[in-house]
């Protein structure tokens, strides 16, 4: 799946993209409006996620010139601008959601999945696996050998990313941000929290041992 992110502040546009990217999706990425509509009107995207506020074409601009030429490529408002009217007009000259910022990671990621599904590019079916470890991403459920591992949502989030970026370290601060979010009023010494817990509910099978401390770095899940 290839997506066009179109945002002009970089630390945001490097996140959102390396949000993407992490999900095994294909992205570019434009800094203005003028860009953003040049890349989606010449190139094939299955999304776009688009900002209102742009230098050079507004995205309210960007979406009207894409749509009057037929563009039906599924774009997701990811702004700030959290009126009601802005809103009513982003939907309106055809987008497709509509996201204010800050969010939280996996809503995004969630609505992106969403947009794919009703663009028919993704199937409902969804299962991540590793050796025993089960993960039903439609359910956001945790299975080994079948039996369920009652998790909480954030547990389920942060098994999920350990399994997807499976025998890599990942730092604090990468699972902070992708599992809290980007403007998360917590600190990351939640996440050291969040695995003790996690590997109780892996300890009956064994498998708390999969997760392994990288001292002063972060974890990785390795078997």
């Amino acid at each position: 799946m290839r997506v066009l992110v179109v945002e002009d502040d970089l630390p945001l546009r490097r996140i959102i993209s390396t949000i993407l990217e992490e999900e095994q999706y294909e992205v570019d990425q434009a800094e203005d409006g003028e860009e953003g509509y040049l890349m989606a009107s010449s190139l094939e995207y299955d999304l776009i996620t688009l900002d209102i506020m742009l230098p050079k074409m507004d995205g309210f601009s960007v979406i009207k010139n894409l749509r009057s030429e037929g563009l039906q490529t599924p774009i997701l408002f990811l702004t700030a601008k959290d009126q009601i009217e802005d809103k009513v007009h982003g939907l309106d000259f055809g987008g497709d959601d509509y996201m204010v910022k800050p969010f939280a990671t996996q809503e995004f990621l969630a609505r992106v999945r969403s947009l794919l599904r009703r663009a028919g590019k993704l199937g409902m079916e969804g299962k991540i696996t590793y050796g025993s470890i089960l993960l039903d991403t439609n359910q956001h459920e945790g299975f080994i050998n079948h039996e369920g591992l009652r998790l909480t949502i954030k547990e389920y989030e942060l098994l999920s990313y350990l399994i997807q970026n499976k025998e890599q370290i990942l730092t604090r601060d990468q699972i902070f941000q992708r599992v809290w979010g980007i403007e998360s009023e917590t600190t990351d010494a939640i996440v050291d929290l969040y695995i003790h817990y996690l590997r109780k509910k892996l300890a009956p099978f064994d498998y708390d041992r999969l997760i392994r401390t990288v001292r002063g770095v972060g974890y990785m899940l390795k078997g």
